[in-house]
């Protein structure tokens, strides 16, 4: 193969003959695939003749009948003697979750109720609580200053634009005159011309 570059007409290659190298790696690449399926015809023929030469089939001396069809026939008859049960498959059955909302006995058992000795001793302890123990601990020891007016109820200001009028988007501007004569010009050529042409194009399609 010449070393001649066969490029196109106004481009310089800065490097060796790819194509060259390309044709070189393909045709390397062909000849190991010719012989891997050479080999591989070779042992497929070589697999065959043994097979021909190992299924010779075996026959009975006494009868003349080939031993195969006699085994294979013994094994249908052992296969169909076989015990063989059908299993049921059965749906799968829904999970039971024990609700105890719905199911009383799950629920803890209630706590007894207090006797009326206990219900007066708590008694007693809330009021010494509430009465003597709290306001000295809140007022630190100081006497507890008068309570003062609470402050009034005001009502809550929402800005509404029903009501704000300056919360509401501006009005637009009202078309000039001349915007107005070429939008009717529009409307009259749509609904003499344009519209019943294409109504007629219609009827005429269906």
């Amino acid at each position: 193969m010449s070393d001649i570059l066969q490029l196109n007409s106004g481009y310089l290659s800065p490097v060796g003959d790819y194509s060259r190298h390309n044709t070189q790696a393909l045709g390397g690449v062909s000849h190991l695939w010719q012989d891997f399926f050479a080999r591989a015809l070779a042992e497929q023929q070589a697999e065959g003749t043994e097979a021909t030469t190992l299924t010779h089939n075996p026959v009975d001396a006494t009868t003349g009948e080939p031993v195969g069809g006699s085994q294979a026939l013994a094994q249908i008859n052992s296969q169909r003697a076989c015990d063989v049960q059908d299993s049921e498959i059965t749906p799968p059955e829904p999970l039971f979750l024990p609700i105890a909302e719905f199911e009383p006995e799950l629920l803890e058992k209630p706590a007894p109720p207090f006797s009326a000795a206990e219900l007066i001793e708590q008694q007693r302890q809330l009021d010494i609580s509430n009465s003597w123990v709290r306001p000295i601990v809140l007022s630190a020891g100081q006497p507890t200053p008068e309570p003062g007016p609470a402050p009034q109820a005001r009502p809550l200001h929402l800005p509404i634009a029903e009501f704000e009028m300056d919360l509401l988007d501006k009005a637009a501007e009202p078309f000039d005159e001349h915007t107005l004569i070429e939008q009717q010009k529009h409307l009259d050529f749509d609904l003499r011309w344009a519209r019943p042409v294409v109504l007629n194009n219609v009827r005429i399609a269906a």
